[in-house]
């Protein structure tokens, strides 16, 4: 076992009054980024105790955290100056302009501060945002989740973290408040970034897949309904296949739990990854092509489960101008 899972394994040990942060007391937590996952995992800090300071782009996100009493800053380097920040952002480009901006987390983060990017983000801006922390003498930890917008409010998020030591140990009160376990890939950030693409891919190809085979039964007449039962209640009985395949069987793809444009973004970054890595990827490449067909049909408002009502749509058996519903 690693020295970092280690410590982890440890803390489940602890009474839960004495599962505090490592300098002794609960956190002073900035939390950017109230989205359709930030806005739970930020709701479990504050119900473990931890003292919240809350920034987003449209305050009126904050309204109901602020009830429950959450702070709001009026700035991100007002949320950056307590003893940990957390990122929950949508892209690249958003994570560059709050944590590398010249008002930023790193700029405003106290030397020893902890920062924990729970966003799905590039490999290479992983390394950037490790080598600018290690520079300021902040800790960095990335610590991407897996689940969907209602896991994250329950406080059962899976989480991928990857750090050194002290700052894993620093943030363990942060990850046991929003998720129900947390995985230590490496002391390494990248490789939490890396692992968390990877999972959105084996999402995506579980969709994909699930919905050609839907498209084959449904032309030949079987229920649909009736054929995801069967396929959940044998073979394929996890959590994966009942929710997606439930989603694509009713064509229940707004509001989106995760919008279309958000994997397609997750299937770039695989490629870009393994691009980098030169491992082949066909299926990705696949994907990639469905989510720009989705998207060049309008579908940057439906859930990423969209993609597996396009089979249907090749077979002739359903029309683009359903998956609007």
């Amino acid at each position: 076992m690693s020295e970092v899972s280690e410590i982890l394994e440890r803390r489940k040990t602890e009474a839960p009054g004495n599962r505090k942060s490592a300098n002794g007391k609960l956190m002073n937590v900035g939390f950017i980024g109230l989205g359709h996952m930030g806005a739970g995992m930020a709701a479990n800090l504050l119900k473990a105790g931890h003292r919240v300071t809350v920034f987003n782009r449209t305050p009126a996100k904050a309204h109901a955290l602020i009830a429950d009493g959450a702070t709001l800053a009026t700035s991100i380097a007002e949320a950056s100056r307590g003893d940990a920040v957390v990122t929950m952002l949508a892209n690249d480009e958003a994570v560059e302009d709050v944590v590398l901006g010249r008002d930023g987390v790193i700029a405003n983060l106290a030397s020893g501060g902890l920062h924990v990017s729970s966003s799905t983000i590039s490999v290479a801006l992983s390394e950037r945002l490790t080598e600018k922390h290690a520079r300021k003498g902040q800790k960095f930890v990335a610590a991407p989740v897996f689940g969907r917008p209602d896991v994250a409010a329950a406080g059962r998020l899976f989480i991928v973290a990857g750090g050194d030591a002290a700052a894993i140990e620093a943030a363990g009160s942060l990850l046991e408040a929003m998720g129900q376990k947390t995985f230590v890939i490496s002391d390494t950030p990248k490789a939490a970034n890396l692992v968390k693409l990877s999972g959105n891919f084996l999402g995506a190809s579980v969709i994909e897949a699930l919905g050609e085979a839907m498209a084959l039964i449904g032309k030949a007449g079987i229920d649909e309904r009736q054929y995801l039962e069967f396929l959940t209640s044998t073979l394929f009985d996890a959590p994966i296949y009942r929710t997606y395949g439930s989603l694509i069987a009713h064509g229940h793809f707004t509001p989106p739990g995760f919008a279309a444009p958000l994997g397609q973004k997750d299937i770039r970054l695989v490629l870009a990854a393994a691009e980098d890595l030169r491992v082949p990827m066909p299926v990705a490449s696949l994907l990639r092509d469905r989510f720009l067909n989705l998207l060049a049909h309008g579908g940057d408002r439906l859930d990423w489960s969209a993609i597996g009502r396009l089979p249907a749509a090749d077979a002739g058996t359903a029309a683009f101008s359903t998956l609007q519903r």
